[in-house]
């Protein structure tokens, strides 16, 4: 049994990566134009199972697509694995089955993106709603992964605690996690804008007047809402870290803190780094990057939370 749950970690672990890298190749795929690749067909290509004589917009599209339903199949295996090697009500079947349920609705999302023509040069206010729900329903995503991926380290049997986490700990638990999320959905939007209007090199003053000017679009004038949002809430995220990290926590806790704290920065600086190069397609990357990886910790870094603050007494234990 320990060396299936053992085989199970690391295909949740390595899940969990190739999501990520699927999810930075779909920005690749926005950041190129390629998201009309194959027309508006789906799952088909142009009405072909494997497209004849490609554009490269086609390849982009079409590897991407592949790869995306490589994904599906990975996490499919990952349920069959949850289901063999954990007992019903293991925190790791729920990962697993919430990880399945997200990947449906991802590919569902991906669909209607390209059914509906919501791609290429569109600048409509649904594409920017769809790409906000695209961004939530990924993070929703990574996250039953990093769920399942945690819970596979952990014994779901034993006495229940008597009394979990206050409601403190909860709300701010939950507060950074909503918050992240909220930072998320704005960045999908402004790097939908930094794709369909290009930052123009310059002062910063000059590139604010122009964004907020008359004849600015709306994709354009909502840029400047996601840096004043990645602050104020990466800030917030950082204090609870640091907060609930502390020397109280245990050992697990602290570690977890600590990386959300480095990633809350290094996020940070990416962003201030992006502005300053109006927004390379490469940079996009990068930042779409480091922000999944804190999404990433942030979801650990609350299980861990969680997990330690719902000993008999309710306070966090020893590390």
């Amino acid at each position: 049994m320990a060396a299936t749950r053992a085989r199970f970690r690391s295909l949740a672990w390595g899940t969990l990566a190739y999501t990520v890298l699927v999810i930075l190749f779909g920005a690749v795929v926005r950041i190129t134009g390629s998201g009309a690749g194959c027309g508006q067909h789906w799952p088909t290509c142009h009405g072909e199972v494997v497209p004849i004589s490609p554009t490269i917009e086609t390849v982009i599209e079409f590897s991407h697509r592949v790869t995306s339903g490589l994904c599906g199949i990975i996490v499919l295996a990952l349920l069959v694995a949850a289901l063999r090697g954990f007992p019903r009500g293991h925190a790791a079947r729920l990962g697993a089955w919430l990880a399945l349920a997200f990947t449906i609705t991802e590919a569902l999302i991906g669909a209607g993106l390209v059914r509906f023509g919501l791609v290429g040069d569109n600048d409509s206010v649904a594409r920017a709603i769809v790409m906000a729900a695209h961004l939530v329903n990924t993070s929703l995503l990574t996250g039953a992964l990093a769920l399942a991926a945690w819970a596979s380290g952990r014994d779901a049997t034993g006495e229940p605690a008597r009394q979990g986490p206050s409601r403190r700990v909860r709300w701010l638990v939950y507060a950074s996690l909503g918050g992240l999320v909220l930072v998320g959905i704005s960045g999908a939007v402004t790097a939908l804008g930094d794709t369909l209007y290009p930052v123009e090199s310059g002062a910063l003053a000059d590139r604010l007047q122009r964004d907020l000017g008359a004849g600015a679009h709306f994709l354009q004038r909502l840029r400047l809402m996601h840096p004043v949002l990645a602050c104020g809430l990466g800030f917030f995220t950082a204090v609870v870290a640091h907060h609930l990290g502390g020397s109280t926590a245990t050992s697990a806790v602290r570690r977890a803190s600590a990386w959300v704290m480095i990633l809350v920065f290094a996020q940070l600086a990416a962003g201030v780094l992006n502005v300053m190069l109006s927004a390379p397609g490469w940079m996009q990357v990068l930042h779409l990057g480091l922000g999944t990886a804190l999404w990433v910790a942030a979801v650990l870094f609350s299980l861990e939370v969680m997990h330690a603050q719902a000993g008999p007494d309710g306070r966090s234990r020893a590390g």
